[in-house]
């Protein structure tokens, strides 16, 4: 079938909008099914109806009960749980947007959460041990840490940078060949993910804001990213600077394991 500008764009709409009908079916049925049962229309079914809805939200609680309490007690001793890592991760992301949404009620900054969510990934991470290969770790650089005057870009080719010293663009590349990691500089997320995939790091190192920090986490799991947060002295995206002393514990950190 020939592809046209027209029937491509009504199949992604057929995507969307066929989820999207799915949802309020999904909801006019539970608000359905309620109202019989309130009515007592399905007799005794009724009964084995609750029953199920009952031991699934049960089961769905208790396991995220386990992962949570599974992440309060890591950050606490900073000890692993070993086989509960998934679980604890699932429980975290799958909870993310309903805390950001309670934040929103209390009028607690977006920003504050992430940052907070971005904490607790990184003392996570640190209740493991790791021991890496460089090669296995991948650097991943905004490009709003290169001067925004400079004609060198440096996002298709790293070593383009001209070694001037005026972003630390420079001091990240001297840091990648003196442990032997990679290090990209991408312009936004989708590059950022088309990175990891063509890298396939084991580890990320990665630097950003904390709105594409949060979403790089969640869009990689469970690949281990240690998030370090850019420094914004001009405002955001432009000039921005980082503490390298933090990139460098990272990568020694996936290297040689526990602090």
């Amino acid at each position: 079938m020939m592809y046209t500008k027209n029937n491509g764009e009504s199949a992604k709409k057929r995507v969307f909008i066929g989820l999207l009908s799915v949802s309020i079916l999904l909801i006019l049925g539970m608000i359905f099914a309620g109202v019989l049962i309130y009515y007592n229309k399905f007799g005794d079914w009724y009964r084995y109806i609750l029953l199920g809805v009952i031991i699934f939200l049960s089961i769905f609680i208790i396991l995220i009960g386990i992962g949570l309490a599974a992440v309060v007690l890591t950050l606490l001793h900073v000890r692993s749980f070993f086989g509960l890592e998934k679980l604890m991760k699932s429980s975290l992301n799958l909870l993310f947007p309903l805390v950001v949404a309670i934040g929103r009620i209390f009028n607690i900054p977006a920003e504050v959460i992430k940052d907070s969510y971005i904490e607790v990934n990184n003392k996570l991470l640190q209740s493991k041990a790791y021991s890496l290969k460089p090669s296995d770790i991948l650097i991943l650089a905004p490009h709003c840490l290169q001067k925004w005057d400079c004609p060198y870009k440096v996002t298709a080719d790293v070593s383009n940078c001209h070694h001037c010293g005026r972003c630390d663009i420079d001091k990240l590349l001297k840091i990648s060949e003196e442990y032997g990691v990679n290090l990209t500089v991408v312009t936004g997320g989708t590059l950022a993910r088309k990175k990891v995939k063509d890298f396939r790091p084991k580890a990320v190192v990665a630097i950003a804001c904390e709105r594409d920090l949060t979403d790089g986490i969640l869009d990689t799991s469970p690949l281990p990213v240690f998030g370090v947060l850019n420094i914004r002295p001009e405002g955001p995206c432009k000039n921005t600077k980082v503490n390298l002393d933090k990139v460098t514990y990272a990568i020694e950190f996936f290297l040689s394991g526990k602090e």
